[in-house]
């Protein structure tokens, strides 16, 4: 039933599906933003990469293989083909948006700068949340756009800051859905999840479990092969358990029966959505100081240290074991919660649409 009269344009990323197993926190914060949305009656299409879970009513981009001549590749300037792909669906995905009538607002939620470039095609207003630091590309498009409905959001404090230098941006957090992270019984062992990438630090977790003495679980995907094969797999065996790439559901119930959740970046994380849902799920935290993350957690929730000082997070590990996993709980409801992320939006919504009648 449709309550708002508003239909939004979720613009996702174009190179991972908005489907579980999620290929990371854009994704999964994507998924829950539609469906929130869906859920209070505002119309949703959410233009994302094929493969997308079709229940959120997707138009998928144009992300089709790059036919390229011979000659062509020669050329000294050609770009990657991904770089090619992306660039012809988002192109193809603003002009087709500047002639839809039915759409109200376009809320811009992927990390390509031609949105934000072409938004002056628009008729309508267009939201872009911030996900990251400032990027080569992106930087230079916000500081240059002359769109007067161009606005932006970031997903914490430290990263609107981040980008105070090209633009004012609010601040909306992300959220997650409680009900899909329960809280669980806790355990004896420690969990790391989340991409297995350099910069989010999973070969610190494995320093800081080892000087802890305990058992560490990690699950998430391998996106760099390279570094799994020389900074994790040899530390694979009785002490270190790869769950593999988890659905949510499973994903869950293993964070939620894991002592505390290692949260170990190793650059400045814009949120840190993988420490709200460990809280959801009633898992303390430990975690370095540093990005969005002192942000999302609090003292009653989570032990937090100097970035990459594995020897003060390792001592933290007991004392983070015996907070109560209710307090952790009641942190993620209070703060992290998908419904609270859905109406900070609905308002900004309905005061872009009413400076854009004004």
């Amino acid at each position: 039933m449709r309550r708002h009269g508003l239909t939004v344009a979720i613009v996702a990323d174009s190179r991972y599906p908005i489907a579980e197993p999620f290929a990371g926190g854009l994704q999964a914060m994507t998924w829950h933003l539609a469906r929130g949305l869906a859920a209070r009656g505002v119309g949703v299409r959410v233009c994302a990469a094929p493969g997308s879970d079709p229940q959120l009513g997707v138009e998928e981009l144009a992300v089709r293989p790059a036919r390229v001549s011979a000659l062509a590749r020669a050329d000294v300037s050609m770009p990657p083909e991904e770089w090619l792909e992306q660039h012809h669906a988002y192109l193809r995905l603003m002009l087709d948006l500047s002639r839809r009538g039915d759409v109200g607002l376009v809320h811009n939620n992927s990390l390509h700068h031609l949105p934000v470039a072409m938004a002056d095609a628009l008729p309508m207003p267009m939201l872009t949340t911030l996900h990251t630091p400032p990027t080569p590309w992106l930087e230079p498009a916000i500081d240059q756009s002359q769109a007067a409905h161009s606005h932006f959001v970031a997903v914490s404090d430290f990263t609107a800051h981040q980008w105070s230098h090209v633009t004012r941006a609010g601040v909306v957090p992300n959220g997650i859905d409680t009900r899909l992270w329960p809280e669980g019984p806790g355990g004896d062992d420690l969990v790391w999840f989340g991409r297995v990438v350099p910069e989010k630090g999973l070969h610190l977790a494995l320093d800081v479990a080892r000087r802890a003495g305990r058992r560490l679980v990690v699950a998430g995907p391998v996106v760099d092969h390279a570094y799994w094969r020389d900074h994790v797999e040899p530390h694979l065996g009785r002490d270190v358990h790869y769950a593999g790439h988890l659905r949510q559901a499973a994903l869950a119930e293993l964070v939620g029966r894991s002592a505390v959740a290692l949260v170990t970046p190793d650059w400045d994380e814009p949120y840190g959505l993988v420490a709200a849902e460990a809280l959801s799920c009633g898992t303390p935290v430990v975690g370095f100081a540093r990005g969005g993350l002192p942000e999302v957690v609090d003292a009653a929730s989570a032990r937090l240290v100097a970035a990459g000082d594995v020897e003060a997070a390792a001592a933290a590990v007991p004392e983070a074991a015996r907070l109560d996993r209710a307090a952790a709980r009641r942190r993620a409801v209070t703060a992290c919660s998908v419904e609270a992320m859905v109406d900070r939006y609905l308002r900004l919504y309905a005061r872009l649409g009413a400076e854009e009648a004004a």
